[in-house]
Formats: structure tokens, sequence, C-alpha cells
């Protein structure tokens, strides 16, 4: 019963987040912690996407194996990828799942991944995704914190490695990380349907340059498409230490929220200045317009006007008392503020709470209805 029961769960799993699994019969689900663990099809497919420009990557190792879903959308576009994961169980699923799949270019190794990499010869491509928690079963951040400690490994993956990829909590210090990893020639902040799920850095152990860092937000996708990005936006850091921020005194007909890669990279002034937005206060991270700009990366909200963050001017406002809540420099949190209101979550409608110069406020909004003459 808890094995029926086990695959049940990750049948449920996999319609959201591995669809192109639910097409394979005879696949094996892991237990409930491991299928939290795995990345989802969209960010694997993604990180396929991140070597298949380099045709001579074509041996690949994994060293922190896990579910395999990573391995399998690696093996889509390399000529072999190494498996290793330390979990007999986990690796045991791994080779029933590889023949289910169809897959015949994973190798399954069973063991510790740095003493296993100490045996081998060098790789193209090092892929590993260190466990994000300690002895109690709390989520770290930082790599030190993490198991394997990566700093510690360092040395070793570079002398192994070709190129290195780091999948790193989405709670990370980027700017910290840079500096403990070196040789990071590109950042990768990763989000799916708005919400940020990792960050990746690859290494190379040519680059001694600046970091590009990639600010990306995906569609669901299955691993055999080829994977497709919306609102993307690449800069280097300095760029954004170097841009001189616009504000406004109020807001315009029209508000934009940044998407969560370009929130977590603390990409803000560049991103006013590119698109010709100012943004509303120092440190709301909203901008606005009166004109509508379409191609925004993030969320546009349609301005219908300002309110009063009270129970009796919400209630005029939203009669059927539903509304999705959104908060940007506010001192509370959007869940919090939602039932302090007496609001639901649904409808159409919006409450954004923000701080306009250094005004707390609040607007009514809805999904932008462009018409003509709307577009800048």
């Amino acid at each position: 019963m808890p094995a029926a029961v086990q695959q049940i769960e990750g049948l449920r799993m996999a319609a959201e987040k591995w669809p192109s699994l639910l097409a394979c019969e005879d696949y094996l689900y892991p237990p409930r912690l491991n299928r939290e663990q795995a990345s989802s099809e969209a960010t694997a497919c993604y990180k396929a996407s991140l070597i298949a420009p380099h045709s001579s990557l074509t041996t690949v190792a994994d060293l922190t194996g896990g579910m395999g879903i990573d391995s399998l959308a690696l093996a889509t576009v390399a000529g072999h990828v190494d498996y290793v994961e330390r979990d007999p169980q986990l690796c045991t699923l791994m080779e029933h799942n590889c023949q289910a799949l169809g897959t015949d270019n994973v190798s399954v190794h069973c063991g510790d991944s740095l003493e296993w990499l100490e045996h081998h010869d060098r790789f193209d491509l090092i892929f590993i995704d260190p466990a994000r928690r300690d002895k109690g079963g709390r989520k770290v951040a930082a790599f030190e914190d993490c198991t394997p400690d990566l700093l510690l490994a360092l040395p070793l993956l570079r002398s192994k490695g070709q190129r290195l990829l780091v999948k790193a909590s989405p709670m990370i210090d980027i700017t910290l990380a840079l500096r403990q990893l070196g040789t990071v020639a590109e950042v990768h902040v990763v989000a799916v349907k708005g919400e940020c799920k990792e960050v990746l850095f690859l290494c190379d152990s040519v680059h001694d340059g600046s970091a590009v860092v990639h600010c990306v937000n995906l569609s669901t996708l299955s691993i055999q498409n080829t994977p497709t990005t919306q609102n993307t936006l690449t800069f280097i850091l300095s760029e954004e230490a170097a841009a001189e921020p616009r504000y406004c005194t109020a807001a315009g007909r029209y508000l934009y929220d940044p998407h969560a890669a370009l929130r977590k990279a603390g990409c803000f002034r560049l991103l006013g200045q590119r698109y010709g937005l100012p943004l509303i206060g120092p440190g709301s991270h909203l901008y606005t317009s009166d004109l509508l700009v379409p191609d925004f990366p993030g969320r546009t909200f349609e301005v219908l006007r300002e309110v009063k963050l009270n129970k009796k001017n919400i209630v005029e406002a939203l009669p059927d008392g539903k509304a999705h809540v959104v908060v940007r420099h506010f001192p509370a949190e959007a869940a919090a503020l939602q039932r302090q209101l007496g609001l639901r979550e649904g409808g159409d409608l919006f409450i954004v709470a923000t701080t306009v110069g250094t005004r707390r406020t609040a607007f009514l909004c809805s999904s932008p209805k462009i018409g003509e003459g709307d577009r800048r």
C-alpha cells in the first residue's frame, strides 16, 4: 500500500511538474521529499538549453542525481551523462526509468559523488545541485551550508570539469556567490510562471570577465520540447550600478511589476532606464506610465483609482469581497493584508499596496484593456 500511494502521489505531482512523464506508464516515482527537491521539467529543460549551443560538450557528470530529471534533460543534448547518487533506492529507480523511457546514454553510479569524481577523467561539463537542508531538516541557502560543501569541493570540481554548472537556492546572495565561485561566465535567474525557482551559475575555466546575468520567466514545457522563455532580460551588474533612476510624484494610468527573476537579480534602475519608465518610489520597485508599454517583463496593471486601506472603503470598491492583493514596499504581507481587509482571493481586480515617495497607499487595478492610442 505505501508503494502504491507513493506512485499515485507522484502521478498527481507529475501532471503539473513533469507532464511528459505521464506518457510513460512504466515510470516509477521516488518518495515525496525527492520529488519536492527535484527540478521541474521547465527548469531542467532550460539547463539543457544552456549547454546545447556548445557542441563540444559531449560528456556530462550530474553529481547530485536525485530523481534524475536534470540528467534526463541533459541527456537530450549531451553525448553521455553520468548520473551519480548516494541513495541506492534512487539509483535503482533511475536505472529502471532510463530503460522505461528508452534513454540509453545515461550511466547510473551509486556512491559518494566527490569520491567517484576523483577516480574519473575530466568532463566537458559538471553539474551539481547540493542538498539545501541541514541535519535538522531546515532549509539553507549558502554554499558552505549545503551538502556537499561546494566551496570545499571547488578545487576538485575545477580540476575535473571544463565547465561547471551550479544550481543554487532562489535565496542565494548572488553578489557573494560570484565572489566565492570566481570564473563565473553567466548567471541565470530562473522563474516559472512568475515564481523564482533557482539561480544557476555557469563557470568556465577560461573566463575572467564580468558575469552576464540572464533573468528569465519560463512557461511550463516538456523535456522533449525546445525551451521557450518569456520576459527575458540580460545585463551586467555594473550596468545596474551605473544606471540613473527616475522617480515620479504620482502614479499614472498603468503600473508595472517586474517578474520574480528580475526582482531577485536586483535589476531595477536599469530596467526603468531601458523601458523609459519612472519608479513610483525608491523602494517600491514598481513603475508607472500614462501610455501602455506592452512588452514589459512582468505584470501590468491598469489603475482604476486610489483607495484607502480600511474595510469601509474596500467594501465600497469591492462589493463582492474578492480581489488579488499585491504588496510592494509596504509594511504587511499580502496574505495578512487580505485577511485584514476581509477579502477573498479571486475575481478580476487587484489591490496593489505600495509606497509612493514616502506615502503609503493602495490602488484598485485591473488587467489592462488595450484600445486605440493606448500603446506607447
